[in-house]
């Protein structure tokens, strides 16, 4: 773009931040510009000047013009507008790279779109095209569309660092806000077992954020268990949780002690374990359980989950329901904080 030629005021360094404020408080710093400095003046390019600024120096320079950003990979498009707005407006950002889902009738621009959130997300190196998470090792069928041909990534959240690899590993991103606030839950000294650990993300904030004496992180994935040791090696926390590569199904035969608080995130499929997490379960035990479901059939899985309960003795004394996020149309991430309390148990 060609530079543009226009009035500046020229503002000693030591009160350039105040002033720019001012300008733009006023509406008179010209947004399409971009701003100039050297080592002792920073130039301010303005529709007018204002008489408050009378002391400052008025001046004439050349402007670079600024490179209007897209507010969305949409605008970037270069389709049907009655499309664009049936795309989707929402993705997971995982490291380096993104992950989108594309409806059936729409894959046939998926390169374009890949290109188009290439150049609206100036962070990203990679964009997939996602089928959704699938089985107990909880993989996907991934598609690079843009960018550089890789599934391995680093994502930071709350000062830590998980590698990923997004095909043959879970881990969701917008999950970030619910792992720290289980983490504030924990009370020192708590034996915490993450049945579904994956990469580790919900252990490793755990023994960041909180004092438990031990987290336990189980995964059946094997890729999966190797990326959490080393996810717990890089955020100096080696002393605080065990790894183990095992079927949640057997894991009372694994451990031999009662645990406090057990993370059931595996979403379609964690009522089939909740058997499994009862026998391991102290007399008073926290369970964080999550699902995907329909508004409707959120009383239902809660019966469900009683009547496993009863059958192993326990109680069900809290469940506590909260929406995460939107899974799909009607579809909701559920995440329910249980106390289970063992029937007949003197508990504090």
């Amino acid at each position: 773009m060609n530079p543009e030629k226009t009035i500046a005021l020229s503002i000693p360094l030591k009160d350039a931040e105040k002033i720019r404020k001012y300008l733009k408080e006023k509406k008179l710093l010209r947004n399409d510009l971009e701003i100039q400095r050297d080592k002792k003046f920073v130039y301010f390019p303005i529709i007018e000047k204002p008489k408050e600024l009378n002391t400052y120096t008025i001046t004439k320079k050349q402007f670079k013009k600024r490179e209007k950003k897209p507010k969305s990979y949409k605008d970037i498009l270069s389709i049907d507008e009655k499309i664009k707005q049936k795309l989707p407006t929402s993705y997971d950002i995982i490291g380096e790279i993104i992950l989108i889902k594309l409806p059936n009738d729409f894959l046939k621009y998926q390169k374009e779109i890949g290109k188009s959130l290439l150049r609206s997300n100036k962070n990203i190196k990679t964009v997939c095209l996602a089928e959704p998470v699938a089985g107990e090792l909880r993989t996907r069928k991934i598609k690079v569309i843009a960018g550089e041909k890789k599934t391995k990534t680093t994502h930071k959240e709350y000062g830590l660092t998980f590698d990923v690899d997004v095909e043959s590993t879970y881990f969701s991103p917008r999950l970030a806000t619910e792992r720290k606030r289980v983490a504030n839950q924990i009370k020192p000294g708590e034996i915490i077992v993450d049945m579904f650990a994956g990469v580790a993300p919900f252990s490793i904030m755990i023994a960041k954020y909180a004092k438990p004496k031990i987290i336990y992180a189980i995964d059946k994935n094997k890729k999966a268990i190797e990326l959490a040791k080393q996810n717990i090696k890089k955020n100096n926390i080696l002393d605080k949780i065990e790894v183990i590569h095992a079927d949640a199904k057997n894991l009372d035969k694994i451990l031999k002690v009662k645990t406090d608080r057990i993370i059931m995130n595996l979403p379609f499929s964690a009522y089939k374990f909740f058997t499994n997490a009862l026998k391991i379960a102290n007399d008073l035990c926290e369970i964080h359980y999550y699902d995907v479901l329909k508004e409707r059939e959120v009383q239902d899985k809660i019966n469900d989950l009683e009547k496993i309960a009863e059958k192993n003795k326990f109680i069900l004394k809290n469940t506590n329901v909260r929406k995460i996020k939107t899974y799909a149309p009607r579809e909701f991430y559920i995440g329910i904080d249980i106390t289970a309390r063992k029937k007949h148990a003197d508990v504090a």
